[in-house]
């Protein structure tokens, strides 16, 4: 059987939602002199860094950033077959008191944001912290949703959206795959 492919959002797409979403955040934050942009891995960091790029162009100013490895606080690393892949979280400043900008590619479950907000406080206690994703599919689990969303994707539960990220694939794209 052949999966079915269909582009949700093409290279300018993700260029123009991006930009869309830090205008929310500085709209939002005013100066953004609290802000802190968080980026789960792996396409998480790369989004986070051109938001980052996005907010730093518009406000003139330089915006925390940090990486952030949630794979330690999963909540089913014990019933998977292979071991998660640890990779490193970085944050190089306080996170107390600070306004955080948690970025990934896809909400699903809610499960892989559960395990940031978790491996966040772990670091510290923000005043705050609000969650962008490219992409929202669906099918929660636990009661989590995102502030900034770049766009909504209606899927079924067996289908997959795949963001592929310059930076990571060499190419630009998200798509549903059947």
């Amino acid at each position: 059987m052949t999966s079915k492919k269909k582009v949700v959002l093409n290279a300018d797409e993700i260029g123009r939602t991006l930009e869309r979403m830090a205008m929310e955040i500085n709209e939002r934050h005013g100066d953004c002199s609290k802000v802190a942009i968080l980026g789960i891995q792996r396409r998480g960091v790369d989004l986070a860094a051109r938001l980052r790029k996005a907010l730093e162009t518009r406000l003139n100013k330089e915006i925390p950033s940090g990486i952030l490895d949630i794979n330690l606080y999963r909540d089913d690393w014990t019933s998977l077959e292979v071991q998660p892949q640890i990779n490193k979280t970085e944050i190089l400043f306080d996170i107390d008191g600070k306004e955080i900008i948690l970025v990934d590619d896809v909400l699903f479950t809610g499960r892989t944001i559960r395990a940031a907000l978790e491996a966040i406080l772990d670091f510290g206690r923000p005043r705050q912290v609000e969650l962008m994703v490219l992409v929202d599919r669906g099918h929660r689990e636990l009661p989590i949703q995102a502030d900034y969303v770049g766009t909504t994707v209606e899927t079924r539960r067996g289908e997959h959206v795949d963001v592929f990220l310059t930076e990571r694939d060499g190419k630009e794209e998200v798509c549903l795959v059947d």
